[in-house]
C-alpha cells in the first residue's frame, strides 16, 4: 500500500471518528443545556487538515501557513498577511515593528503617545506600554461602544504618533473620521481587528484601512486555529519589520527550511560585526519567536472556507436578538453603529439603563443561574485594574462612558453555532426576569 492509501485509510477513519462523536451530541434543552457566549464550530475536514499536517511533522510553518497568508489576504483585498501564534502577539508586533529604527523619523520612540481607549481588552493597550509608549485613552460611546471619535483631535498633543483601537465586538468605529485625523496629523493607524473579521465599513472589510491590523483565531473568535493570530498590511516594508520582529527579529527572511534567498548570505556587513557574517544569524531588532505552527494554520485553512457562512449566521443571530429584545429598551440600551458600518458581531451588548429597576449583577446571575453564560466588556475601564498601578498614561477629558460600561454593561453571545431554539430561549430568559420584577 502506497503512502496516499494510507492517508486516505487514516482520513476516513478520522471522518467516522467525528461522526461517531456528532451522533453522540445530545439536544440542547432548554435551562438544562448550556448556552456558551461562544466557542469553535467545525467538522471532519478541519480534523482531517489538522490530521494531514500531523502526518506531515514538519511542525513549524510550513505549506498550510503559505496557503493560509495568501488565501486570508485574498479574502480581505490585501497585499501582505502574517500568521503569528495569537492575536495579542499580533498587537505585540504591530506595535513593536514601528519602533524598528529602520523607518527612521517615522518611527516610535520612548515617550511617544498613542490614543486609544480603555474600554478595551488588555492585550491592545499592553503592547503600547511594553514598548515604553504613553497610551492617551479617550472616552467612547455607549451603544456603539467604540472610540468618540469627535474627541480624538483634542487628545493629540506634539508627542502623539499613533492611534490603536480596536472595532468593538465587531461594531466598525467611525474610520471615516479616524482616517481623516490620521492623514491630517499624519499618524500611524493599527486596527484591532480580532473580534470584527468580516465588518465592512463603506463596504470595505475593516482591518484593510489603517497601516496594520491584527486578527485572532482563539476558539471563541470568527474563526479559529485554537491558538493563532495574524496581521496584515499593505506595506511591504512594514511586512518585513513585523516578520522580523516576530521571527528572532533577525534581519535575514528565508523562510523556513530554505538558505541564501538574497544570494549574499555572506557578504553582508551590518552592525559590528566582521563581514561575511552569516546573515541567517544577523539581528537587527530584539525580536521574539511567535511563529505559528502549520498544524494551527491546517485548522485555519478550512476554517477560512466556512467564514463567509459564519459571518453571514452572526449577522442573522443578530438580528433575531435585536428584534426579540428591542421591547425592552426601556430597561437597556441596545447595540448602535455607525451608518457607513456593516458588523460581522462577535456579541450582543446591553447596557443596563440607571433607572432600570435592576442592576446588570442582578440580570447577569440570572442568566448563568439560567445556564446562559455572559461576559464583561473585557477591561471595563483598563485603568482601575490592578495590573495599571504605577503605569504611566494621560486621559483625555473623562472617562465617564467608560465607567457607565464598567458597571452597567454585558454582553451574550450570538456565535454560529447558536440555533432559533437558542436565541428563543435567551430572549425568553430576560423577558421572565424583567416581569418577576413587577415593575
Amino acid at each position: 500500500m502506497d503512502e496516499k492509501s494510507l492517508r486516505d485509510d487514516i482520513f476516513q477513519k478520522v471522518k467516522d471518528l467525528y461522526l461517531l462523536r456528532k451522533e453522540e451530541q445530545s439536544d440542547f434543552v432548554p435551562g438544562e443545556s448550556y448556552i456558551p457566549y461562544s466557542g469553535r464550530v467545525y467538522d471532519e475536514k478541519e480534523i482531517v487538515s489538522l490530521v494531514d499536517s500531523a502526518l506531515d511533522f514538519w511542525l513549524t510553518s510550513g505549506r498550510f501557513a503559505k496557503q493560509f497568508e495568501n488565501e486570508f489576504a485574498d479574502f480581505l483585498g490585501v497585499k501582505h498577511c502574517l500568521l503569528t501564534n495569537s492575536g495579542s502577539s499580533a498587537n505585540l508586533l504591530a506595535i513593536s515593528a514601528l519602533t524598528s529604527p529602520k523607518l527612521e523619523e517615522k518611527r516610535l520612540k520612548p515617550g511617544d503617545e498613542v490614543i486609544t481607549v480603555a474600554a478595551a481588552f488588555p492585550t491592545t493597550v499592553n503592547p503600547i506600554i511594553q514598548n515604553n509608549l504613553i497610551p492617551v485613552f479617550v472616552d467612547v460611546n455607549i451603544g456603539t461602544y467604540n472610540i468618540q471619535a469627535d474627541k480624538i483631535e483634542d487628545a493629540i498633543s506634539d508627542k502623539t504618533r499613533a492611534i490603536f483601537i480596536a472595532h468593538t465586538l465587531g461594531n466598525p468605529f467611525d474610520l471615516n473620521k479616524v482616517m481623516e485625523i490620521a492623514k491630517k496629523y499624519n499618524l500611524w493607524v493599527i486596527e484591532d481587528n480580532c473580534d470584527a473579521l468580516g465588518s465592512k465599513y463603506n463596504d470595505q472589510c475593516t482591518g484593510t484601512f489603517g497601516h496594520i491590523a491584527t486578527f485572532s483565531f482563539y476558539p471563541p473568535h470568527h474563526m479559529t486555529m485554537g491558538e493563532g493570530g495574524a496581521l496584515v498590511t499593505n506595506d511591504t516594508q512594514l511586512k518585513k519589520l513585523i516578520e522580523s520582529f516576530r521571527d528572532w527579529g533577525r534581519d535575514c527572511w528565508c523562510e523556513s527550511g530554505c538558505d541564501n534567498s538574497c544570494k549574499k548570505r555572506f557578504s553582508w556587513q551590518l552592525g559590528n560585526l566582521p563581514f561575511g557574517y552569516d546573515h541567517k544569524y544577523i539581528y537587527s531588532h530584539i525580536g521574539y519567536n511567535l511563529k505559528i505552527t502549520d498544524m494551527q494554520a491546517a485548522i485555519g485553512v478550512e476554517q477560512l472556507k466556512k467564514l463567509p457562512s459564519f459571518i453571514e449566521t452572526r449577522k442573522n443571530n443578530y438580528r433575531t436578538l435585536y428584534e426579540g429584545l428591542s421591547k425592552f429598551e426601556d430597561y437597556f440600551i441596545l447595540p448602535k453603529t455607525e451608518p457607513e458600518a456593516e458588523p460581522s458581531w462577535f456579541g450582543f451588548m446591553l447596557t443596563v439603563r440607571e433607572n432600570a429597576g435592576f442592576n446588570r449583577e442582578e440580570i447577569v446571575n440570572y442568566l448563568e443561574r439560567s445556564k446562559i453564560a455572559t461576559r464583561m466588556l473585557f477591561a471595563g475601564n483598563i485603568i482601575k485594574q490592578p495590573c495599571f498601578e504605577g503605569v504611566k498614561y494621560r486621559i483625555c477629558g473623562n472617562l465617564a462612558h467608560t465607567d457607565q460600561i464598567m458597571d452597567n454593561t454585558f454582553w451574550i453571545g450570538l456565535y454560529p453555532g447558536l440555533t432559533d431554539k437558542h436565541l428563543k430561549f435567551m430572549i425568553e430568559k430576560i423577558q421572565d426576569f424583567i416581569r418577576s420584577l413587577k415593575l
